[in-house]
């Protein structure tokens, strides 16, 4: 299987890189974003588009792909709704668009949130906008296509988050995991499980497009 992963050098991408770059059927990942990752590995390659919403001039080293596991986002806090649907909306659905065109075997796993709303008229923006995102990925014509909704994640393997209010809250509430993990299995997952379940799904497929964070626990039990 290759793969294109977008968002690599995020909390969640570092951990879904990792998982690639381990995982035997993986042969080969593209990593896309605005900086690199700085890792050297044989199945690696990266590129950094000067504009992340025109693949234009990189399109040629975007076809032949199985999946595309998309982790790229920012938090919505101190934005306001029109600067988040531009980072969250308008880049997720330029980067698909593309992808689809290209590729249309491809399966599509996009990471959203525990809480999001599909109904797209809910109170919380972000959970709108991310809602408006998950529904529009999903009318494209791919293969296939997940929405990935994970709670708390635990990062793992020496991986930090790179907004400082998450690396705050990780720091507080990361010795507290084994807790919640055993109260709240279906709420709380880590980068590691996230990683395996994009794989898996990628590879069999799953019998809903929308994957709570129970599901994605699940999936990696089940491996």
């Amino acid at each position: 299987m290759k793969v294109i992963l977008f968002g690599a050098t995020g909390m969640v991408g570092q951990g879904v890189l990792r998982e690639c770059l381990l995982e035997p059927e993986v042969q080969s990942i593209l990593s896309v974003g605005r900086s690199a990752t700085g890792l050297q590995h044989e199945k690696l390659v990266e590129l950094a588009p000067t504009n992340i919403m025109d693949l234009t001039t990189i399109e040629g080293n975007l076809v032949g792909y199985d999946a595309c596991f998309f982790c790229l986002g920012v938090s919505s806090a101190g934005m306001t709704e029109q600067d988040y649907n531009r980072v969250t909306y308008d880049i997720t659905l330029a980067v698909a668009e593309t992808l689809v065109r290209l590729n249309p075997e491809m399966t599509f796993v996009y990471v959203s949130g525990t809480g999001t709303d599909s109904t797209e008229n809910g109170r919380s923006m972000w959970a709108r906008v991310k809602g408006k995102t998950e529904n529009a990925l999903l009318r494209l014509p791919f293969k296939a296509a997940y929405m990935f909704r994970p709670g708390f994640i635990q990062p793992m393997h020496g991986i930090v988050s790179k907004t400082k209010i998450y690396r705050m809250l990780y720091a507080v509430g990361g010795p507290l995991y084994p807790v919640l993990n055993r109260l709240l299995p279906n709420y709380v997952t880590t980068t590691e499980k996230i990683g395996r379940a994009m794989i898996a799904v990628a590879q069999q497929g799953y019998p809903k497009p929308l994957l709570e964070n129970k599901d994605i626990n699940s999936i990696c039990n089940l491996k």
